[in-house]
């Protein structure tokens, strides 16, 4: 169980640890309403599947590091992906200067880390 905590004196060590393999978990047989969905924005025409995915019911973590804060097209972008968010009733933030977090209704995306 100290291994798993961390207890007193322990050293961690790299035979400690375990990497999982995704391909050794069974995901065909679970089924769920919401999911996690991952995206690069290159441009507008990405806008369109990340709008689908939100309507949908998922949860969109955009990668946005192709364009800076300041750039019109962003700007377009985050004006059109906030729409979509307050037209399902969800919730849109940006995390950093790289990802946008978009979500559906129900979920809401708390402003404060945890652990502060």
């Amino acid at each position: 169980m100290s291994k798993i905590l961390g207890g007193s004196g322990s050293s961690r060590k790299t035979d400690d640890y375990v990497e999982l393999d995704a391909d050794n978990f069974d995901t065909a047989s679970v089924e769920s309403e919401r999911q996690v969905r991952i995206a690069r924005i290159s441009g507008s025409k990405d806008v369109i599947d990340i709008k689908d995915a939100v309507y949908d019911g998922d949860i969109v973590v955009a990668d946005i590091t192709r364009h800076s804060t300041q750039d019109t097209t962003m700007e377009r972008i985050s004006d059109e992906l906030k729409q979509v968010a307050q037209e399902v009733g969800g919730d849109i933030v940006q995390k950093d200067d790289d990802q946008l977090i978009i979500t559906p209704a129900g979920v809401t995306v708390s402003r404060e880390r945890l652990g502060q």
